[in-house]
């Protein structure tokens, strides 16, 4: 299954246009992505806040990960302070991957975003957390915060935007998005096998673990007569015919 380090911004010196710093609030985004994130299947590591952005780097590239999200928010140039809007998503110019990640937030993001001709996937020749990390990167600054209208945009819209990111990594790599709703537990009945763990909702998803008869298990979510299961280190999707909640 896809795994993601998240990386929300750790610039806390960065101060919102009223109150509150880009680091409180890409915190508190990071926060409501979380629960998205595994009902839908997708793990995730979380940056140290307490490290810096070649912290971050470093921590991506000791493991092995499919996506490395970054979330901040932008700041005019003193000259422009407080007349900018706008979305953008930073992405690697040499990797058609990062592209089309960039891509997919950024469409998604004009459905929520009130000037959405101002979203737009920007290519990077300077963040390193975009150009320096293993996996496939993308620097999302979402909103200026030191425009009154994106701040108050994005403070009040913190689920909406979670739901939205969650739903375009969802789209990147073609599983289906869950709702967020509350872990649970189950028990595997069968006929005595073990019930497959699959990487696909499908009968035809590949098998990559096994949870055995009478096992308990971790349900993270559910789709389809399918549910988002954690077990042995292993998440999937296991048929919801052969557990009991």
């Amino acid at each position: 299954m896809p795994k993601v380090f998240l990386s929300p911004s750790t610039q806390e010196w960065n101060q919102y246009a009223t109150e509150g710093n880009e680091e409180q609030y890409m915190n508190l985004l990071a926060d409501r992505l979380e629960p998205y994130l595994r009902s839908s299947g997708i793990e995730y590591v979380r940056n140290d806040p307490a490290r810096n952005v070649n912290g971050a780097i470093a921590d991506s590239n000791s493991g092995e990960y499919d996506v490395h999200l970054a979330l901040h928010s932008n700041a005019a140039p003193e000259n422009l302070a407080g007349r900018l809007r706008g979305v953008d998503i930073y992405f690697a110019p040499r990797s058609r991957y990062s592209e089309k990640l960039a891509d997919i937030i950024a469409n998604n993001m004009r459905s929520i975003y009130p000037l959405p001709d101002k979203v737009r996937a920007v290519p990077t020749s300077t963040l390193g957390e975009v150009l320096r990390t293993k996996a496939v990167a993308v620097l999302c600054e979402i909103g200026y915060h030191d425009n009154f209208a994106d701040e108050a945009w994005l403070k009040n819209n913190l689920g909406t935007i979670a739901k939205n990111l969650a739903v375009s990594l969802c789209d990147y790599f073609g599983i289906p998005f869950i709702p967020a709703g509350a872990v649970r537990w189950g028990t595997v009945i069968t006929d005595g096998s073990g019930l497959n763990i699959r990487s696909f909702p499908s009968m035809s998803g590949t098998i990559i673990g096994s949870i055995p008869n009478g096992e308990t298990v971790i349900i993270n979510g559910s789709t389809d007569g399918w549910f988002v299961v954690s077990y042995n280190g292993v998440t999937g999707y296991s048929s919801s015919d052969y557990i009991v909640l």
